[in-house]
């Protein structure tokens, strides 16, 4: 007996005006595994999870989860289903603090008390936010940003957790803990889908990947084999 994936994409083709930016692409994360997205600056990466997350309408192709197609479907609905972003640059609503930011993540739930349980969960995953959680988010540090955006996407108990970027303009202390954070929601069941220009520390921390370029997946292999590969690594990792 097979199991569907809990995403797939089929032919998936995004343009911004004339510009195709994905061309046609096909993907596939099984629930519970943590995959990486690699490739350079411009590759079409981000354009990919912006289409996932119902942010941007893809020109052809099909997006499933758990079987059920949601290609048409407002972001909103995707987050209800169990999509959540977390977009590159952040995101956070600058002038709300830590504690209002987490609770905007929470916003399609009404169990007040396992909302509350969360809450003190990303606290726990993240002490420097607890020690923050009056402050007004457009003043913590990119780090601390990343990490409030993080909470925020996990406060809706997603199933499928998008992540664009998580390491980008970071120091690199900051970097760990972040990616110490991911591998731990991805080991409690949470999927992951990482995007990442830091291809070694996504496929470090990856089961599978895929790399893109200009546009469309050039290969797709365990993140292990990708990463003992000659053309990855003097590609992406500067080998």
């Amino acid at each position: 007996m097979t199991t569907r994936p809990l995403l797939e994409v089929r032919g998936l083709e995004v343009a911004y005006g004339g510009i195709v930016a994905v061309r046609g692409i096909d993907l596939h994360v099984e629930a519970g595994e943590l995959v990486a997205l690699i490739g350079a600056n411009g590759a079409g990466k981000t354009t990919t999870l912006k289409a996932l997350s119902g942010m941007l309408s893809p020109r052809a192709g099909q997006v499933r989860f758990d079987g059920e197609d949601v290609t048409a479907a407002p972001a909103f609905r995707r987050v209800r289903d169990g999509i959540a972003l977390v977009p590159e640059g952040r995101g956070v609503f600058a002038r709300l603090s830590v504690e209002e930011n987490l609770a905007m993540g929470a916003y399609i739930r009404s169990d007040a008390q396992a909302v509350a349980a969360d809450r003190a969960r990303m606290f726990d995953l993240f002490p420097r936010l607890a020690e923050r959680r009056a402050q007004m988010a457009g003043t913590l540090s990119g780090g601390e940003q990343q990490m409030l955006a993080i909470g925020r996407a996990l406060m809706s108990r997603p199933r499928l957790l998008l992540l664009d970027e998580p390491s980008m303009g970071l120091a690199p202390l900051m970097v760990q803990r972040i990616f110490e954070v991911i591998r731990m929601v991805a080991a409690e069941g949470v999927t992951v889908l990482l995007v990442e220009q830091n291809a070694k520390l996504a496929l470090q921390a990856a089961g599978r990947g895929y790399v893109m370029e200009s546009g469309a997946i050039t290969a797709h292999d365990a993140a292990a084999t990708l990463l003992a590969s000659p053309q990855v690594r003097e590609a992406y990792l500067g080998e």
